[in-house]
């Protein structure tokens, strides 16, 4: 591939315009579901709220830029960035989305463990970062709060067919903790008895760690601690429970 373009194609004929990346991070802290917001320090909507992001340079995949962006705004290290798990979500292209001119943004969100608050100063155009619980995100710029929906419906449908929810858990974690994730992303009560006996009869789910236990702050004898296991899709699914069981 020269990069040159065949003879006879003129690619003026076609309006330019912009491609973005936009991102949804969720984390779970103090048993509340919360995502990544920045403050924009730039027009437009300079001093709004709104999703992590921004412009793919010329030589760049929309994976590379959702991770060279999340960490130029949120302060967060490239090698804990390197090791979010990232997904993408959707496109969103609606003509008049964003005031400057053209732009089509490809979405990704992002699960994380709980980490330590990001950087005060951001870089590129956001001035400030901050964990946000998602009951209480204020208005959003762009069409970022149809993107944080989109986002966060796609995050608990994942749960039910999927091993997604550990990736919210630290690299060993007790099954009280993987239930704590479940619980806060479907909003949510779950039989403790029943989430047990669910996790450990899907093959290839979790892991135990031999000899590993971890003190709970309840009585009685230490948690077993647990692992990610080789699979990443749930057989049986682990469903959510009807309506009516809401915290």
């Amino acid at each position: 591939m020269s990069g040159v373009p065949p003879e006879g194609y003129d690619p003026h004929v076609f309006e330019p315009f912009a491609v973005t990346v936009d991102l949804a991070v969720f984390t779970v802290r103090g048993g509340r579901l919360h995502v990544l917001l920045i403050r924009r320090g730039q027009e437009p909507y300079a001093g709004a709220w709104a999703l992590p992001g921004g412009f793919l340079l010329p030589r760049e995949s929309a994976e590379a830029a959702a991770r060279r962006e999340l960490a130029e705004e949120t302060g967060l290290s490239q090698a804990v960035v390197a090791t979010l798990h990232l997904e993408q979500l959707r496109t969103y292209s609606e003509p008049d989305r964003d005031p400057r001119m053209r732009v089509v943004s490809v979405a990704f969100t992002a699960l994380v463990p709980d980490l330590p608050e990001p950087a005060a100063e951001g870089g590129g155009d956001a001035a400030h970062a901050r964990w946000v619980p998602v009951g209480e995100v204020p208005e959003l710029a762009f069409d970022h709060a149809v993107i944080l929906a989109d986002a966060r419906a796609r995050t608990g449908a994942k749960l039910e067919y999927t091993c997604l929810a550990t990736a919210f858990c630290p690299p060993e974690f007790t099954l009280g903790e993987l239930q704590a994730v479940y619980e806060t992303v479907w909003d949510t009560v779950l039989d403790r008895p029943n989430f047990r006996r669910k996790v450990l009869a899907t093959p290839g789910f979790v892991e135990a760690v031999p000899g590993a236990a971890r003190l709970t702050g309840g009585r009685g004898k230490p948690a077993a601690l647990y692992r990610p296991g080789p699979a990443t899709t749930l057989h049986p699914p682990l469903l959510r429970p009807s309506e009516g069981h809401h915290r």
